[in-house]
């Protein structure tokens, strides 16, 4: 769980800038995160497989109280509507921490940046050991690039904890 008392880096009002090494910090608890939101997705689709089901063969009549099936669709539904809740926290919690979640089922995000000049994304993949690439705001993971060594960044380019 990141330190509440850190201060940390903003751009101008904009979301949270993060290093590298900063990134990389946050991979472990980012990892046990994603395990957690993937569970619930997954459950999610399952659920929104079975009301689909259940309102195709029954139609309207599905929400009549006295349906045999509404107590199944009331819980389902109820089920449905705490999962997507739950989900949308999260990923809104990670997105004001400036971390964009792009794929739950593959564990992609990306962290924003300035390490490299212009605002950008260093981009990590569940499964990878640390942060390795990055890549343009306006591009997507297949233009990601590795990121050079400290040795091949330019002086402005490195960043002290603020």
């Amino acid at each position: 769980m990141p330190d509440p008392v850190r201060r940390v880096r903003r751009s101008a009002g904009g979301p949270r800038v993060w290093t590298v090494e900063e990134a990389n910090e946050r991979i472990d608890s980012l990892t046990e995160l994603l395990v957690g939101l993937r569970a619930w997705a997954v459950r999610l689709r399952a659920i929104l497989g079975e009301l689909g089901r259940l309102r195709g063969f029954w139609g309207s009549e599905i929400g009549s109280p006295d349906h045999p099936d509404g107590r199944i669709h009331e819980r389902l539904e109820s089920e449905r509507q705490r999962l997507t809740r739950s989900i949308e926290a999260q990923v809104q919690s990670l997105f004001a921490d400036g971390i964009e979640v792009k794929d739950l089922d593959v564990g992609l995000v990306d962290f924003y940046t300035k390490a490299f000049g212009d605002m950008s994304y260093l981009c990590w993949q569940r499964g990878e050991t640390q942060v390795g690439f990055y890549h343009a705001l306006t591009e997507g993971y297949r233009h990601r690039r590795p990121i050079p060594s400290s040795a091949d960044l330019p002086p402005t380019t490195t960043h002290h904890s603020a």
